[in-house]
């Protein structure tokens, strides 16, 4: 039987609460995001990179889950990834994404 949480919305509607109901959920693993947008939608397509050799010539992501979002939507997506990612670097140390990226590209 699935977890169910409750909680209460902290979105202007006073009196209104969530109930988030994951009886339907999947959980996938990525290591690979890329996303495109239109004037409409925002398209996050996740993935896995399997190069566990380095040097490749050639790398093959394997794409597992694309998500489509409004953009008002994205845009709040950020902002809790924003502070998510705050939250975890008070507390364990920047992250340095240059150094990742740059290796990634080569």
């Amino acid at each position: 039987m699935a977890a169910k949480q409750e909680g209460a919305a902290n979105s202007g509607t006073q009196g209104t609460k969530l109930k988030w109901d994951d009886s339907n959920m999947k959980s996938s693993y990525a290591n690979v995001c890329n996303v495109t947008s239109t004037r409409e939608e925002v398209v996050m397509l996740f993935g896995v990179n399997q190069a566990w050799n380095r040097g490749q010539k050639e790398v093959t992501i394997q794409l597992t889950d694309r998500i489509i979002i409004s953009p008002y939507a994205a845009k709040r997506l950020s902002m809790l990834l924003q502070g998510v990612v705050s939250e975890y670097e008070k507390r364990f140390g920047t992250l340095n994404v240059e150094a990742t990226s740059g290796e990634a590209a080569k």
